[in-house]
């Protein structure tokens, strides 16, 4: 899998319905630009922007080091304003076959994940 692989815009479904991720490449980079749109907020800045927040940011994809292990999409939120790791949900699960690609809040792998976006064909 490549980082061209995810470049396009994901869609929400269950508990991400409504939320929008734009993920865009530039040629050489392992990794590039992305915009959110109702990105969920983390519990520190709910305050300070409410429970979701449009913005932008960069995104890599972490490799795993073992064959077992499935890669992870990692993103860095600078917009509206640089969030430490775990702020929101900022590294989700990649899932991508033939057919469709997939991303996803993978903190139980017993249950079905809830926080899910797919990848819209053009």
């Amino acid at each position: 899998m490549s980082s061209v692989d995810l470049a396009g815009t994901f869609e929400g479904v269950r508990d991400a319905k409504g939320v929008r991720l734009t993920l865009t490449t530039a040629p050489g980079q392992a990794g590039g630009t992305l915009t959110v749109r109702n990105w969920p907020t983390g519990d520190y800045y709910r305050a300070e922007l409410g429970e979701t927040f449009d913005g932008s940011g960069t995104w890599e994809i972490d490799r795993p080091t073992t064959s077992d292990a499935s890669p992870l999409l990692r993103l860095h939120f600078d917009k509206p304003r640089d969030m430490l790791r775990g702020d929101t949900v900022d590294l989700l699960a990649i899932a991508v076959d033939s057919d469709r690609a997939v991303i996803y809040e993978n903190d139980d792998p017993d249950t079905c994940p809830s926080f899910r976006l797919d990848l819209k064909k053009p």
